[in-house]
């Protein structure tokens, strides 16, 4: 199969073919479905190498994440490969499991392929690796890591207002012996949570005692580890915020071992609100962080660098919302 044969069928001319496929703006919408109709009933498979030689565009788009074991990131992917698949574009995914060294090898591997773009939705980007994808002019869409350039996007991720409307929920619950368990404070994306609590608890008159605040790793292990801790206080807390909903998760299997009850004993607010959140028992109350809303956000900040629009002036942000479940209560 050939592209002769597709123009053949279409009734066009192997040119307007070629700029069909390179998704060209000089060809009609009516002539551009009439080629693909015919592309799909010749099951016919167009040469990417010869697209890209054409065009000078791969037609593929590198994302890059931190832990594909987290559920926030399976279903990240999921809404971006699809936004992505309808505006017949491809998608390279690349883990770098918290690991600076993982990332420069996620990095090189979308410049051997020549991506137009990359979308990098972690929270440990290297400066020298933002400045290299900067030199290579490779148009790049960070989460709260980057800035906003010719050829770059950062798309900002409002956990305060999360946090916040969290901290106002266990407040008007009369809880005010608040433990929050952060993630590896390493990483913006931690910090920026853990300084929204500690800001929230001063704003409403409470210092937060230094054995209140315990740090995790954004997985359930960690969130074992720390409730542990907090259970060993000679005062535990009547409330805990994780930073994530599998730290919660650890906390909550935690706190039941210790033959406690949530949300009798102990309140539990996890954030994310992961696909399985609300089937734990109880339904984890959490903060939504919505990866369709941060896909959609990322793609087209993407695409608008790849026309060369430029994102100087544009803002990007992501809100977060509680969503009260079954794992608090009133003290």
């Amino acid at each position: 199969m050939n592209i002769k044969e597709v123009a053949k069928l279409a009734k066009v001319s192997t040119a307007t073919v070629s700029r069909t496929i390179n998704g060209s703006d000089k060809v009609s919408a009516r002539t551009a479905e009439r080629v693909q109709k015919a592309i799909k009933e010749l099951n016919f498979y167009p040469n990417t190498h010869a697209r890209t030689l054409v065009s000078g565009r791969s037609r593929m788009l590198g994302l890059i994440i931190s832990d594909i074991t987290n559920p926030f990131f399976p279903e990240l992917v999921k809404h971006f490969e699809d936004q992505a698949v309808q505006k017949g574009l491809e998608v390279i995914i690349a883990n770098t499991d918290y690991k600076p060294k993982r990332m420069v090898e996620c990095i090189r591997r979308m410049v051997e392929r020549k991506v137009d773009g990359a979308a990098i939705m972690t929270s440990e980007a290297d400066p020298a690796m933002v400045a290299d994808l900067t030199r290579r002019n490779i148009p790049t869409v960070f989460m709260d890591t980057g800035k906003n350039t010719a050829h770059s996007a950062n798309i900002t991720i409002d956990y305060a207002q999360g946090i916040q409307e969290a901290l106002q929920h266990l407040f008007s619950l009369n809880h005010r012996r608040i433990a929050f368990i952060s993630g590896p404070l390493n990483l913006q994306s931690a910090h920026g949570r853990l300084d929204a609590f500690v800001a929230g608890m001063t704003a409403r008159g409470v210092q937060v005692p230094p054995e209140l605040i315990e740090k995790g790793d954004h997985r359930i292990e960690g969130g074992v580890f720390a409730m542990r801790n907090l259970l060993r206080l000679a005062e535990p807390p009547t409330a805990v915020i994780a930073s994530n909903d599998l730290t919660a998760i650890g906390a909550l299997g935690t706190i039941r071992d210790a033959g406690l009850d949530v949300p009798r004993d102990i309140s539990l607010i996890g954030f994310d609100d992961i696909s399985f959140a609300h089937l734990t028992q109880p339904p984890l109350t959490t903060i939504r962080l919505s990866r369709s809303q941060l896909a959609i956000t990322a793609l087209a900040a993407l695409e608008r660098l790849i026309r060369k629009e430029g994102a100087e002036h544009s803002d990007y942000t992501i809100p977060t919302h509680l969503v009260m479940r079954g794992s608090t209560r009133t003290l």
